[in-house]
């Protein structure tokens, strides 16, 4: 158990916010998983949408897309069209975690989190826990994204942050990897209960 820990930051999709671009393609294609997952695999995949993530404006990103698969235009073009639509809501169980956190004023709260710039604005705007933050790294702002070590060193020097005294939450293993490497203490986050057990591991204790 590590007790030096004055500091959390948290990654924002999959772990404060519900995002999922399923919402928009199930109704896209009447609720026809199989179709969903070719299309969200083979065309708007993950790797394409990361590179807006770094930097790479939406319409830019989805003309490369249009140019290389015409035939799907119209689905290609729904991504950012109907972008908001993909926003599920705030994931409430992990909400509540960082609401305690910041009431017990025990620890730094920061967030880093891969997104484009043009679109943050709608759930910072959204949601009230924002403002629960010290700080916030955005892929999109920094044009580039995790998990490359460059972000992560720019949310440390930005703030003087000491790694080894800093717990990092993320869904996404990669991401986490990186912080590791870099000397930050890593949660891979996979559900409330799994990350209150994690977090008291590294002696972090949420009162509820």
């Amino acid at each position: 158990m590590k007790n030096n820990i004055d500091t959390i930051i948290f990654d924002l999709g999959g772990v404060l916010i519900d995002w999922n671009p399923e919402y928009v393609y199930k109704d896209v294609f009447n609720g026809d998983q199989k179709k969903v997952d070719w299309f969200l695999n083979n065309i708007c995949t993950s790797d394409w949408n990361v590179e807006q993530d770094a930097g790479r404006t939406l319409s830019e990103g989805t003309e490369i897309l249009v140019n290389q698969f015409p035939e799907y235009e119209k689905l290609i073009r729904y991504f950012y069209d109907r972008w908001e639509d993909m926003i599920g809501g705030v994931i409430k169980e992990t909400e509540d975690i960082l609401y305690n956190l910041k009431r017990q004023d025990k620890h730094k709260l920061y967030a880093l989190t891969n997104w484009s710039h043009e679109t943050f604005h709608i759930p910072f705007e959204r949601y009230t826990f924002f403002k629960y933050f010290e700080g916030i790294v955005v892929s999109g702002d920094e044009k580039t994204r995790k998990p490359f070590p460059k972000i992560y060193k720019t949310l440390l020097d930005r703030y003087h942050l000491k790694p080894e005294n800093c717990v990092f939450i993320d869904d996404n293993h990669d991401n986490i990897l990186t912080a590791e490497k870099m000397g930050i203490n890593g949660i891979h986050y996979k559900g409330t209960e799994q990350l209150l057990n994690d977090l008291s591991r590294y002696g972090v204790h949420i009162d509820q």
